[in-house]
């Protein structure tokens, strides 16, 4: 089973609606039971970093993330916000992450502010960094949809996947042993999106 989690802050119906058009038992949930039995599970995520740490805590599924992730090895996928909330620090907001990636969040800092508008929005090509699982399929230079105003910042080359360019090269796939994450969103991205969907569904 997969769980796909629902702490208040994305699009899930069309997170759900893509990953059950490649696997038969996805659900979205806030359940701890159902997150205890979760076999994959994903963070998706749209909004602000603090608010989207303040609602797992809310709903008390810190711990539990931490022992499936981190202790039980569970693989993961974070999507946008929810790759971001990974990391160990959100300038978004002065607040700490859940710390599983030696990473910070940063907002964009563009010199070129007519040519590079913020948030960066819209389809943009990624530069895989080394292959993995997650990018069977994926091609060098492939577009994918991004909405985002902050971005990951890796202080770990070996945790990075792939890179995007926006206005200077920024983290757009990572992946950290059973722990993985677009910044750009799949379920937008068509073929191209679903096929990574496809991937940690299937493959990981």
């Amino acid at each position: 089973m997969i769980v796909i989690i629902d702490y208040g802050m994305g699009n899930l119906g069309s997170v759900l609606k893509s990953f059950k058009k490649v696997h038969d038992n996805v659900i979205i949930s806030s359940s701890k039971e159902e997150i205890e039995r979760a076999e994959k599970l994903v963070l998706p995520g749209v909004g602000h970093f603090s608010s989207g740490m303040k609602r797992l805590k809310d709903l008390d599924l810190l711990d539990l993330l931490h022992e499936r992730v981190i202790c039980n090895r569970v693989p993961i996928l974070g999507i946008c916000l929810g790759m971001q909330l990974f990391s160990k620090f959100s300038y978004e907001g002065e607040v700490a992450g859940l710390g599983w990636l030696d990473a910070e969040v940063v907002r964009f800092n563009v010199e070129d502010k007519l040519r590079f508008k913020v948030p960066h929005m819209g389809w943009n090509s990624i530069k895989i960094e080394k292959e993995n699982i997650l990018l069977d399929g994926i091609l060098q230079s492939e577009l994918f949809y991004f909405v985002h105003t902050y971005h990951i910042k890796c202080f770990d080359k070996n945790d990075v996947l792939a890179r995007t360019n926006y206005s200077y090269d920024f983290t757009s796939i990572i992946q950290k042993d059973n722990i993985h994450g677009t910044q750009f969103h799949p379920e937008k991205s068509h073929g191209k999106g679903l096929k990574i969907i496809k991937n940690f569904a299937q493959k990981i």
